[in-house]
């Protein structure tokens, strides 16, 4: 019975946690077929193997290329990584020496040439931290595990043969030597080896029957085995070094980068921390899934994927893990008092400007993590006031919007006695949160 015969009549267990589904995916993953393919065949691959339109496929390739650019890294991999239709192993394991690959070596070489340009262009140059590519491996992931958690029995391509491995039969050959009589003359002698008859009757191969090549009897099937009682709990198995090891380095990660962006390095931005702890969680998972562990890596990694696309989605750029998580509040005396910025984590703000005496100028800036901010300016004062928040609303003497991504509100108001007063140049700046600006 051929492969594909098999393939339609048995039936497969369903797989029953992450790390077997991961491993059942890359014995079973997609085959590039020759048939349908538009360039590699990636996409006609995926849409044979778990029963989708090619087409839908593809317009999702394309919408994950213009929105973070994840989309060529994702199929750069799948060409890499997805044998051909008639290829014993994937181009990047003939590389290392698995097999045979359509994919000549140094085409494979090429394609790991440009994913790397790919990869910085999604999860690197802008592209991760603006929505796009953390977004796209995210939902990737997950569409291909639901994917192959429900259909993942059906379509399994037939395994294919290595070339060499054949079997062959052990029928007798005839053939014939020379025999050289001197004076150039020579005579052919047959060497074909005499058989003996059979001693049960007429043996129509004229072959020994202690070469007969016949199939072996399958043995028989081992009894199943006995399971717990009825009622008694599971037994627990051993906690993988694995998992263990990945959630501390995920942890030591979280906390090193916590402790350079407070120690003022820039680059350590929340989002940029979330992202490597869960690089680090991502690379546990997929270790353990060959070692049978990791399995706990889940809990962490689903509410750091979470987070993680809500930072891709709402513009965190000025979120800072400077200035202390609490309510702050300031009523400065003298203009020697104002501090030239107040910087908060999380937590409300409020500064209250109306005790200064007129005189010299101020000028601040005021930047808030998550949470209101409010700013009280003189009734008297010229106020020049710039109010942003990425998300929230915005009263900026009574100048305001509300919304995501909001565009800067600047205001120019002299008071109520009109231009002449004390000059007050304030810029507000808050992630997440309400922003307010009004005299009392």
């Amino acid at each position: 019975m051929s492969g594909a015969s098999e393939s339609r009549t048995s039936k497969p267990r369903l797989v029953n946690d992450f790390e077997e589904t991961v491993k059942d995916f890359w014995v079973s993953r997609p085959r590039r077929p020759f048939s349908g393919r538009k360039f590699a065949g990636v996409a006609a691959g995926l849409g044979n193997r778990y029963g989708i339109d090619p087409v839908v496929v593809r317009v999702a390739l394309v919408v994950a290329t213009v929105f973070g650019g994840f989309g060529v890294a994702f199929y750069l991999l799948g060409w890499l990584f997805f044998p051909g239709e008639s290829d014993e192993v994937s181009g990047f394991e003939a590389l290392i020496g698995r097999g045979r690959s359509s994919v000549s070596p140094a085409f494979a070489v090429l394609l790991c040439v440009a994913l790397l340009p790919s990869v910085f262009t999604a999860f690197g140059g802008g592209g991760w931290f603006d929505g796009g590519g953390l977004l796209g491996l995210a939902l990737t992931t997950a569409t291909l595990y639901l994917l192959h958690r429900g259909r993942g029995r059906f379509n399994r391509p037939d395994p294919v043969t290595p070339r060499g491995k054949h079997a062959t039969t052990p029928f007798a050959t005839a053939g014939f030597a020379e025999t050289s009589l001197g004076n150039g003359a020579f005579t052919m002698t047959d060497t074909t080896t005499a058989q003996a008859p059979s001693s049960t009757g007429f043996d129509p191969l004229a072959a020994d029957p202690a070469g007969w090549d016949l199939p072996e009897a399958a043995p028989p099937p081992e009894p199943p085995r006995p399971g717990p009682p009825p009622g008694s709990p599971a037994p627990r198995g051993r906690r993988s070094r694995i998992g263990s090891a990945a959630f501390g380095l995920a942890v030591l990660t979280g906390g090193a980068g916590v402790a350079l962006s407070l120690d003022g390095n820039s680059w350590f931005t929340l989002p940029h921390i979330i992202g490597m702890m869960l690089a680090v969680v991502g690379v546990g998972l997929v270790a353990g899934a060959f070692r049978n562990g990791g399995r706990g890596l889940i809990g962490l990694a689903v509410p750091l994927a979470i987070a993680g696309m809500v930072l891709t989605t709402v513009p965190f750029d000025n979120f800072t893990l400077r200035g202390g998580v609490g309510d702050l509040k300031a009523t400065p005396r003298t203009a020697a008092e104002v501090l030239p910025s107040y910087q908060h984590t999380a937590g409300d703000i409020r500064l209250d400007l109306t005790g200064l005496p007129t005189g010299e100028p101020i000028t601040t800036t005021v930047t808030n993590g998550a949470g209101d901010t409010k700013v009280i300016v003189p009734e008297t004062a010229d106020v020049t006031v710039t109010c942003k928040s990425d998300a929230g609303q915005v009263d900026c003497l009574d100048h305001g919007s509300s919304g995501v991504g909001q565009s800067p509100t600047v205001v120019t108001d002299d008071g109520t006695d009109g231009p002449g007063g004390q000059k007050i140049t304030l810029t507000v700046t808050n992630t997440l949160g309400d922003v307010e600006v009004r005299r009392g």
